[in-house]
């Protein structure tokens, strides 16, 4: 099974991918772990990657495409993975048709206003990485560590955040459509209730 998830930042793919990849057993590809992984080792593509990442804005196609790339060719014909956080724009959804087949595209539907509340009150786990609201625990529910904020987690980056996806993402989803791979998903609910929406959509496919 190789999937797409596909939504707005704080739309919960993140924690939807835990669960797909516990019960599926599907490798987690995540642009951001690419980055993060670029970065640690100072490539040339993770240091201008990161000009635009401290900006907000997303990183040009040709460095994304590059270090996705890379990624897929890791993985042998049967092996199945999820991607989170790519494509997002169509020019990277062409390129990725050149790479791979996908069975399916999962669309995480949430208002903007859900997200913006959601992102103010998110905090994570300096030690396992948990994600929990901030207003409810003082230290991670899960394991007990120390929980921080991210520095982007403010109204005005979230928001800019937001309408960056609105205005080239959303293409996505009309060329997803089209295609008839896109598959809409409720993402208001619970964690749980979500990945129970998504389970009866990939099981019964």
């Amino acid at each position: 099974m190789r999937l797409v998830l596909l939504g707005a930042p704080g739309a919960g793919k993140g924690t939807q991918a835990a669960f797909l990849k516990e019960k599926y057993n599907l490798a987690h590809i995540s642009t951001g772990d690419i980055f993060r992984h670029n970065l640690k080792n100072n490539t040339p593509l993770g240091l201008e990657a990161k000009k635009y990442m401290d900006a907000g804005q997303l990183v040009p196609d040709e460095i994304v495409m590059k270090m996705v790339g890379e990624k897929l060719s890791e993985f042998a014909d049967n092996e199945g993975f999820m991607l989170d956080g790519f494509p997002r724009t169509v020019a990277q959804a062409e390129f990725l048709e050149t790479k791979t087949k996908l069975d399916g595209v999962v669309l995480f539907n949430i208002d903007d206003e859900v997200i913006v509340k959601r992102l103010l009150s998110r905090a994570l786990c300096k030690d396992c990485g948990n994600v929990t609201n901030i207003h409810e625990h003082d230290k991670c529910p899960a394991c007990g560590g120390e929980l921080y904020r991210r520095d982007d987690d403010n109204e005005e980056t979230v928001r800019s955040r937001l309408k960056v996806f609105h205005d080239q993402t959303e293409p996505l989803i009309d060329f997803y459509r089209a295609k008839n791979l896109l598959h809409d998903i409720d993402a208001t609910g619970k964690p749980e209730e979500v990945f129970e929406s998504v389970v009866k959509l990939l099981d019964h496919d």
